[in-house]
């Protein structure tokens, strides 16, 4: 069974910068998708930024293009979400999430209403000056 482990959320002003790690346990994590998804009080889940472990293509909401990057590094295991320039709108918890490679293209994977296998507990970020 795959485990997902979030770190790296924190208070941070607008124009600021996070890095959001997910640390992969249980399985290797070569074949999957793994997305950051974040949920916010009166807003609906929105799924952020996924990307396919096995060839490093990616999705991101139209919401963070351009500012938000998500990695992987498979040696560590592990999926990294870049933020920049970040907004008070992209405060929330943010979830790591994952499930075995299939046939869904990211862009379905990655919507917030699409629920994947695996979940982390979520790291909290607040943008706020």
């Amino acid at each position: 069974q795959l485990q997902l482990v979030e770190s790296g959320g924190g208070l941070v002003q607008p124009g600021g910068s996070l890095r959001l790690s997910c640390v992969a346990s249980g399985l290797p994590l070569d074949y999957y998708v793994i997305g950051w998804l974040r949920v916010a009080p009166g807003r609906e889940r929105e799924g952020v930024s996924c990307i396919k472990t096995s060839d490093g293509s990616t999705y991101s909401a139209d919401s963070v293009k351009g500012r938000f990057s998500i990695s992987r590094d498979l040696a560590g295991n592990t999926v990294y979400l870049q933020m920049n320039n970040l907004k008070p709108e992209d405060t929330g918890t943010y979830y790591c999430t994952g499930e075995r490679l299939g046939g869904l293209p990211l862009s379905k994977l990655c919507q917030g209403s699409y629920g994947m296998d695996y979940w982390g507990k979520g790291t909290l970020v607040t943008v706020d000056s």
